[in-house]
């Protein structure tokens, strides 16, 4: 009996992690809830309350989960979402006639390698806990797993003959892990703290037992070709955003030999569902321009794999294929899909840029429809929510559809409004989004309050009508998280601005006020997903606002006044975002400082929790700088205010055309970043959500906007 088989044989049935997600979401009237298992070839369920009783049967532990769902939302009205209070304010179950449902795809992918790092690089038991309950109630039967992997890398390196403390400054800090599993990085923002990997791998541990206790089948992490120098000193070189790694020829022995080597650490220390996630090629061009390289690199991974794991399927994330696509041609593409036949091909950004209509539905492969929109955990409120059914409905409709549906992106807590009506879709077509969103409101805030569905409505037309909007970092999506320069003129900074407004602001002023007044009349709603949306909807407006009075600065030519007003936005969105602990950054730090065993662990964490967030690499290059900004207290009123008066007092001399004026930011602008990677955010004092949203409004919501400057 292998490893894997004695882990399930210890896990609970799907039954018991049933009933402990109801018991936490329902509390006590979980013991209503009786389980059946049935057979069926594809996904299904049916359910039935008489007397008080909640009766549920369903081929797996998921499909039971999105019965209770479904049940909960369309007999009670409310939902589970990741701000919910739990357990639901439920003292009875209402009858309901027999209901049955079936998924339209055999799988739902969740899960991107760099939300480890965006997301969840600290969590602990309870936040995977309830992220896996709302996985199992959303449909999700495919999640990717890399928490623990650096302790199965660290067995794997330590039988090759390397030293705990090499290995350790080999994989780096543990805010840049995945960055390191990809093979994009090694060696930086480290060492790995020495208590890490342990700890981990019990965390990893009970996170798989939880997932395949539901029936999910979760993806492994595999090795890219990325080696230490000690194994491999005349490795290829590879650079990635300016960071070098050495990566092995796979015509090289040992480059099946450690592939095989990191999934038999891997299997024994969690067991295996025999699929594992590998991007040797992810934003990096291969190191040989041999189109037949590709193949040659592909073949070698899944023949290491199956050196350990004879039923080993690769993973693998099309993102090269849209991020470099002038390298991927048709011709590279096949001769790279067409050297395996066991690949599953995940289609990353298929809402915006889907390769599966390049590359003719990816024939003889299975693949996966996967929505990304968030980009290293940015916290602006955007999204083209009409655009997705169709674009999921026109996939299903290929020659060769996907066999799931999948959440890809870089980070969580952000847009949960788009990655819920994703998740549905794994299970129900949605026609009509707007019938869709009013339902969604509904149930996300548990009361039928017309003014909250006006107000989503509002947004629907505005924040979430991007229609054919490119949603990338790599753009302009606002001042107040970019770097300040001068090298941007009035005219270059009044297009941009513009093409970030495609919607009349004054729009988006009512639906805001429309939330604020629900909040006013129910203050217990901004304690859960309400106090979310209320911070969210305020990021959208007064990130705009600071881009028109931006532009009212230059175009004055840094009128100290307008200057003053410019920079009083980065203020009161800062109060108004201490409000909720998720939006500050304190509360980010103290998850990253709850893992440091020695101070040399703390200010490793420290460091990490506080560069990747802000210069990401080092202050002193630009490439990845603010790529994952985020809306949040401590930043928003201090290092991003801070930059921007930096700018503001050297904009005359700018304007004027001083040489050095340039030069001289860049200098300010270096030594703010090593000071707040020194120091960090200064603490803020958490207010009135309503009552600062309140003020905002009545501050900024009407005198700003004019028809030069208002509407698409």
């Amino acid at each position: 009996m292998d490893r894997t088989e004695l882990i399930r044989r210890a896990l609970p049935t799907w039954e018991d992690a049933v009933r402990g997600l109801a018991r936490r979401v329902l509390g006590p009237l979980a013991g209503s809830i009786r389980l059946a298992a049935v057979e069926g070839r594809g996904r299904a369920y049916e359910y039935e309350a008489r007397g008080g009783t909640l009766t549920v049967a369903a081929t797996d532990g998921v499909s039971a989960s999105v019965a209770l769902h479904h049940y909960l939302r369309g007999s009670l009205g409310l939902s589970v979402g990741w701000d919910t209070v739990l357990p639901l304010p439920v003292t009875s179950l209402p009858d309901c006639p027999p209901r049955r449902g079936s998924a339209r795809v055999r799988e739902g992918y969740y899960l991107n390698f760099c939300t480890f790092s965006y997301t969840m690089p600290y969590w602990d038991w309870a936040d995977w806990e309830r992220e896996i309950d709302w996985m199992a109630l959303h449909g999700i039967t495919m999640p990717l797993a890399v928490t623990g992997h650096e302790a199965a890398l660290h067995a794997a390196y330590s039988r090759l003959g390397l030293g705990d403390e090499t290995i350790r400054a080999f994989l780096g800090g543990p805010g840049y892990l995945p960055f390191q599993f990809m093979g994009c990085l090694d060696g930086f923002a480290g060492p790995l703290p020495a208590s890490w990997p342990a700890g981990h791998r019990e965390l990893g541990s009970r996170i798989l037992d939880r997932e395949r206790a539901f029936g999910m089948t979760p993806v492994l992490p595999a090795f890219t070709g990325h080696v230490p120098r000690e194994l491999a000193p005349s490795a290829q070189v590879r650079r990635w955003q300016g960071f070098e790694t050495r990566v092995l020829s796979p015509a090289d022995p040992l480059y099946a030999r450690l592939c095989g080597e990191v999934a038999r650490a891997q299997i024994e220390l969690y067991g295996t569902d025999h699929l594992y996630a590998a991007d040797p090629f992810i934003e990096m061009i291969p190191v040989e321009a041999d189109p037949a390289f590709p193949g040659e690199v592909a073949a070698a991974t899944l023949a290491g794999l199956r050196s350990a794991d004879p039923a080993a399927a690769w993973v693998m994330q099309a993102w090269p294929f849209s991020y470099q696509r002038e390298f991927w041609t048709a011709e590279r593409v096949e001769a790279f899909l067409g050297a395996t036949d066991g690949m599953v091909v995940a289609d990353l950004w298929a809402e915006h840029d889907p390769q599966w209509e390049r590359f003719d539905a990816f024939p003889g492969k299975p693949w996966l429809w996967c929505a990304l929109l968030n980009f290293g955990g940015r916290t602006d409120p955007v999204a083209d929510l009409r655009g997705v059914p169709p674009r999921i409905d026109a996939a299903l409709a290929a020659p060769n559809p996907p066999v799931g549906l999948g959440l890809s992106m870089e980070a969580t807590r952000t847009n949960p409004v788009f990655f819920e009506l994703v998740a549905d879709q794994i299970w129900e077509r949605v026609p009509d989004v707007g019938a869709w969103l009013d339902a969604f409101v509904t149930r996300r805030y548990g009361t039928d309050e017309p003014g909250l569905r006006s107000a989503w409505r509002g947004l629907l037309d505005t924040v979430y009508d991007a229609r054919g909007l490119r949603i990338f970092p790599e753009q302009f999506n606002g001042v107040i998280t970019a770097a300040p320069t001068y090298g941007r003129g009035p005219e270059e900074l009044r297009a941009d601005v513009a093409r970030a407004l495609w919607y009349r602001p004054e729009e988006l002023a009512v639906a805001w006020e429309r939330m604020i007044e629900a909040a006013e009349r129910d203050r217990d709603l901004v304690a859960g997903p309400l106090g979310h949306d209320l911070a969210e909807v305020g990021i959208a407006y007064l990130a705009r606002v600071a881009d028109r009075l931006c532009l009212d600065v230059m175009e004055s030519a840094g009128d100290l006044a307008r200057a003053a007003r410019f920079l009083r936005v980065f203020e009161d969105l800062d109060r108004m975002l201490a409000c909720r602990p998720e939006y500050t950054f304190r509360h980010w730090e103290a998850k990253a400082l709850a893992w440091a065993v020695t101070p040399a662990d703390r200010a490793v964490l420290l460091d990490n929790a506080r560069r990747i967030i802000t210069v990401w690499g080092s202050a002193d290059s630009p490439l990845l700088d603010d790529y994952a900004g985020r809306h949040w207290a401590g930043l928003v009123g201090g290092y991003y205010r801070d930059r921007w008066e930096l700018w503001a007092r050297g904009l005359g001399r700018a304007l004027d055309g001083d040489p050095g004026a340039e030069a001289r930011l860049r200098g300010r602008l270096r030594d703010r970043a090593e000071t707040f990677l020194r120091e960090g955010a200064a603490p803020v004092e958490p207010g009135d959500l309503a009552a600062e949203s309140r003020r905002l409004h009545t501050a900024y919501a009407s005198g700003i906007w004019d028809e030069r400057r208002g509407a698409r």
